[in-house]
């Protein structure tokens, strides 16, 4: 059998050949095949549209190493672009339209990129912000007619049909995407992985380990940025193990994501932390929507026990399981813990802050003191630092940042925590968020527990202050009696401010823009989450 390669744009190639093939139906057609496109692709079906699409970038204008620049709507056709990139040895770099217009501008000047694939809706935003994303190389705009008066302006009809030109990857150990973090304290960092590096992102799930890897018989449901690196490592486990079906939900809403569940029932779900906690109410409501599921996995950050527990609950198999991976973008996955019913069944305690141990032969991780660099004694809070070969090769635009995280083989992760007697990684706060003498992500755990009407709650720190919670609550308010109960015996804190959760600021993945909530309620900043010893 032909190995399979490490870069992503001969991946569908190579799963096309193969006797067994996945199935990828999705929540609504590929924003590149416009509205009337298909719901349904098999693995032969999605090798011919990369292939396609490789035709219509070189049409365009892209060569050998040119940057293209994917700024749209979440879904699956991120993958496909990039896909379409690395096959003719190009560069795509995959930009969240949930960012913000003066975010996609100062991203795209980074990028430089020779063509630009903009969403119209992208373009209208930008515009009502007094921004034009246009004139960063040719702009190909997807869900309009190009401007017949500009010059640099195309749509996808006219590139359709063009011919496919050969396969032309880079080395395995050249750039060949570019995905961009959360942007939680502001402007994304855009971070460059190789073939290598996101081929070792993937490695654990390409290995056959029980329960975590999906099988034969497995409706797997996934609702994830496709702009975010996990996105491109998880895409090399599926046509790996070939599942039979991949349900793609690309929109986050529950009455969204309601129906996709009622259609597929999936034996496993991915999706981001804030993701689930968005669906709590619905699993909540239909229970019998997640019956079936087996096995959930959570990547990015760390889960709150209240949401494990009622998705564990609303499974009707006899050992449901969920796994916790910690990782960042400019890592992959550090270290994961599984957990059970009977983990989580105690409320109003945190107990998922343990974020496990990290595979021996792919990731080490370390404890440092955030002054000396020096490793800290177990038990000990300090700078968790890690060490594998899925780490980027840089920072596009900004190496030298990407240079000050780096020590020697290590890789500052800007995360607080420390390791139990037993090795494990127990996760405190991102550094950036770090409230003295407490873990923010404990009380928040706490407090969803504690109060039965809560959707999401933020504690953030504040220079010389108690810290401030900041709730969103089904029915919009709390009264001091409630607040005294949900707090008794926690650290002091301020009164807490009320949000609609609509109103929280977001990243792509719907974690919430701590830095942005703080300037808006006290106007003050904590740090930039880099220690002092690099």
């Amino acid at each position: 059998m032909i190995e399979r390669p490490k870069n992503l744009g001969l991946m569908f190639e190579w799963h096309a050949g193969r006797s067994r093939q996945l199935t990828v139906h999705l929540d609504r057609p590929l924003d590149i095949e416009g509205p009337d496109g298909p719901l349904f692709y098999n693995g032969r079906a999605l090798a011919d549209l990369v292939a396609e699409a490789s035709g219509w970038l070189r049409a365009a204008g892209v060569g050998r190493g040119d940057h293209v620049a994917v700024v749209k709507p979440n879904h699956f056709d991120m993958i496909v672009l990039a896909a379409a990139a690395a096959r003719i040895g190009a560069v795509a770099a995959l930009v969240s339209a949930a960012d913000t217009p003066h975010h996609h501008a100062a991203l795209l000047d980074r990028i430089r990129p020779v063509v630009s694939i903009i969403s119209a809706d992208v373009l209208e935003r930008a515009a009502s912000a007094g921004l034009d994303l246009r004139g960063h190389g040719t702009t190909i705009v997807l869900g309009r007619d190009a401007d017949p008066a500009r010059a640099d302006e195309l749509d996808l009809k006219s590139l359709r049909g063009k011919p496919v030109p050969k396969p032309d990857p880079a080395p395995d150990d050249a750039p060949m995407f570019i995905t961009h973090t959360s942007g939680t304290t502001g402007v994304p960092k855009l971070v460059v992985h190789s073939a290598t590096s996101n081929h070792y992102a993937s490695r654990l799930e390409l290995t056959p380990f029980p329960v975590i890897v999906n099988r034969r018989s497995d409706t797997t449901l996934v609702s994830i940025s496709f702009a975010h690196s996990r996105s491109l490592a998880w895409i090399g486990a599926q046509l790996k193990w070939a599942p039979a079906k991949v349900v793609v939900a690309s929109r986050y809403e529950p009455e969204s994501v309601e129906k996709v569940f009622e259609q597929h029932l999936p034996t496993t779900v991915e999706a981001t932390p804030n993701v689930y906690q968005r669906w709590k109410g619905l699993a909540e409501r239909r229970p019998e929507l997640f019956a079936h599921v087996r096995f959930y996995l959570n990547t990015f950050d760390l889960m709150h026990p209240s949401t494990v527990r009622t998705f564990l609950n609303a499974s009707s198999r006899r050992l449901p399981v969920w796994a916790q991976s910690w990782g960042q973008s400019e890592v992959g996955p550090i270290a994961g813990a599984l957990y059970t019913r009977s983990m989580v069944r105690r409320r109003g305690v945190a107990s998922t802050n343990n974020v496990g141990w990290s595979v021996p032969w792919l990731i080490r991780t370390r404890v440092v003191d955030p002054e000396t660099g020096e490793p800290v004694k177990r038990g000990r809070t300090g700078i968790l630092m890690s060490r594998s070969r899925s780490r980027c090769i840089d920072y596009l635009g900004e190496t030298d940042r990407h240079e000050l995280k780096s020590a020697g083989e290590w890789w500052n992760t800007g995360d607080l925590g420390y390791k139990d007697l037993l090795g494990r990684v127990r996760f405190v706060d991102r550094a950036v968020d770090e409230i003295p003498g407490l873990s923010g992500t404990e009380l928040e755990s706490i407090l969803l527990d504690r109060i039965p009407n809560a959707i999401e709650v933020v504690v953030l720190g504040v220079s010389g202050s108690a810290p401030l919670p900041v709730l969103s609550l089904e029915g919009g308010s709390i009264s001091d009696a409630e607040w005294r109960a949900a707090t008794k015996g926690l650290p002091a804190m301020a009164d807490p401010v009320v949000i609609a959760w609509e109103d929280l600021p977001r990243t792509s993945t719907w974690k919430v823009r701590r830095g942005a909530l703080r300037r808006s309620l006290v106007g003050t900043e904590l740090g930039d989450g880099v220690s002092t010893w690099t």
